[in-house]
């Protein structure tokens, strides 16, 4: 069993902010004031993501990223750079130079 550790932040909230949340409640939507302010936090923390960017070798990063398209067929250099952690500036040049040698096909961008 996974035992976590809840720990409370404490906010202010305007009175229309803690209206609008009342009606929420009131119609159903949430079941009180820590239901609302938990979901509002994880749609917040859901549309940021923290990406690492990894510094390996440039034929090392050329390497992965045919390997990537390989088993992917089609995708975006956005996605190949947030999949394998890689600088975005990084992934267009590889990508460009690994189209321009047919050993991968041509990308979404």
């Amino acid at each position: 069993m996974i035992q976590t550790r809840n720990k409370s932040i404490a906010t202010k909230l305007t009175a229309i902010e803690q209206d609008e949340i009342k009606k929420l409640i009131d119609a159903g939507i949430f079941l009180n004031n820590s239901d609302f302010v938990r979901q509002a936090i994880r749609d917040k923390l859901n549309e940021y993501k923290v990406i690492n960017i990894r510094e390996i070798p440039k034929p090392q990063a050329k390497k992965e990223i045919k390997q990537y398209m390989e088993q992917h067929n089609t995708a975006y250099v956005s996605e190949i750079a947030e999949d394998l952690e890689l600088d975005l500036d990084l992934v267009f040049n590889l990508v460009d130079e690994l189209e321009k040698e047919n050993q991968i096909e041509e990308t979404g961008n």
